[in-house]
């Protein structure tokens, strides 16, 4: 993961162009998406794809030919999909087009705009504060044109074709945290997968921000109805704890999932209420969809200092940051997997475990008596109308150790399963 995001960091990524293609193919080179072409002017619900932006140079030069704000030297030192420009201005009028943030006087914001057009510079404090009253020739060798805009997908089949939904925004810049962690962990969480038997479909989306979400809903309006859970992926690499934002539902199958992954992970972790403001889950959500998607984060967006502006470069990943974000969202799959309901063979009363040896094989388990009181609680729910999470949740115990219950009950002719059978993601 921290390999690609190395390979990522440099492209000028936007919501279209070929900054935005590079990144889709490193991807592809990986797992097997396809690239969508959209044409600009397509209609998308009440947006429009814009025209294409790409652009090969830009800089602020000053009186003696220097370069005093250079977008070969950083990418966010251009306002993203600036309209091409050759211009003299003072540096007054200058002002007006530049960026900086005063609080943090060694960091150049990263600013866009996407759907007015207009043009402008991003650079430091520090920078801006060297500058001298005299004349400066702004240049921006960009296109603004009829093109498309590009996303990438991939479908990886299972034995139903309900779906479980893994989304990522891949249209930022040099930003680390906030778009590479994000790709690369559903880059390798689907290369893991692909690996694997599993009872869902993983649909796998590689989309610009909003705009993406939103044309990829109204190209398949048809088929949102098989998306049963679904998450969207960013800020993944940060050391901060894990988030996870609930869906609109609140108590969908996914909130619950995740919900109870972190209470039993032992580390800190924040549960946030669903808000129409953050990434594409408040696309997924609209009233309109209404699907059941979240977000799993560790710091989420605008609440970690270094978000949209230079500082948010590789040096912020940690790698065993991925990792543990990595292996939280396959917990939570392999809740979604195994969360089936079943129902007890022999409801009157409790059965006798001992004559069937349960007892004498739990004995050579850890924690004999957590073993036992899973499978009693297993029993005493299984009734046909509780899953096995709802099981965890009454009962407080964690999934896995429900889970082993009900597939060791069910080895003894103890429970059926009341819808087919899953295959693990472990």
């Amino acid at each position: 993961m921290m390999a690609l995001a190395q390979e990522l960091f440099p492209i000028c990524r936007s919501i279209t162009g070929e900054g935005l293609r590079a990144t889709l193919r490193a991807v592809q080179r990986r797992i097997p998406i396809t690239l969508q072409e959209v044409p600009s002017g397509t209609q998308a619900f009440d947006w429009t794809v814009p025209d294409e932006w790409n652009i090969t140079d830009a800089y602020v030069r000053d009186s003696a030919g220097r370069r005093v704000v250079d977008f070969k030297v950083s990418n966010l030192h251009v306002v993203n999909y600036s309209e091409p420009v050759r211009t003299r201005l003072s540096l007054a009028e200058l002002k007006k087009r530049l960026f900086s943030l005063p609080e943090h006087p060694d960091w150049v914001p990263y600013r866009t705009s996407y759907y007015d057009r207009s043009w402008g510079f991003c650079l430091s404090q520090r920078q801006l504060e060297t500058l001298q009253d005299r004349e400066y020739e702004a240049v921006i060798e960009s296109t603004l044109a009829p093109g498309s805009l590009t996303y990438g997908e991939l479908l990886l089949t299972g034995e139903t074709s309900d779906e479980i939904l893994i989304s990522c925004h891949c249209c930022h810049p040099s930003l680390a945290n906030d778009n590479l962690s994000g790709i690369a962990l559903a880059t390798e969480l689907a290369r893991f997968l692909g690996q694997r038997r599993h009872r869902y479909s993983y649909r796998f989306l590689f989309l610009p921000g909003t705009i993406g979400s939103i044309t990829w809903l109204s190209r398949n309006e048809q088929n949102v109805s098989r998306i049963r859970h679904g998450l969207v992926v960013a800020c993944v690499g940060d050391p901060g704890p894990l988030h996870y934002k609930k869906s609109r539902r609140g108590d969908a199958e996914i909130d619950r999932a995740v919900v109870h992954v972190l209470k039993h992970s032992g580390k800190e972790h924040r549960v946030l209420e669903f808000s129409p403001y953050g990434y594409d889950e408040r696309q997924y959500c609209s009233p309109g969809f209404d699907l059941p998607v979240g977000s799993l984060t560790r710091t989420p967006h605008g609440r970690y200092a270094q978000y949209h502006t230079s500082a948010d470069d590789l040096s912020l990943l940690r790698p065993e940051a991925l990792a543990d974000s990595l292996e939280t969202y396959l917990a939570v799959l392999r809740v979604l997997e195994a969360n089936l309901r079943y129902r007890s063979t022999n409801p009157k009363g409790e059965p006798q475990l001992g004559k069937r040896g349960l007892y004498r094989s739990i004995g050579g388990l850890p924690d004999p008596e957590r073993q036992a009181f899973a499978m009693l609680w297993v029993l005493n729910l299984s009734d046909g109308s509780n899953d096995l999470l709802s099981i965890a949740e009454r009962s407080g115990l964690p999934f896995e150790l429900i889970h082993d219950a009900a597939t060791r009950l069910t080895e003894h002719r103890l429970l059926r399963r009341e819808t087919s059978p899953l295959d693990s993601v472990r």
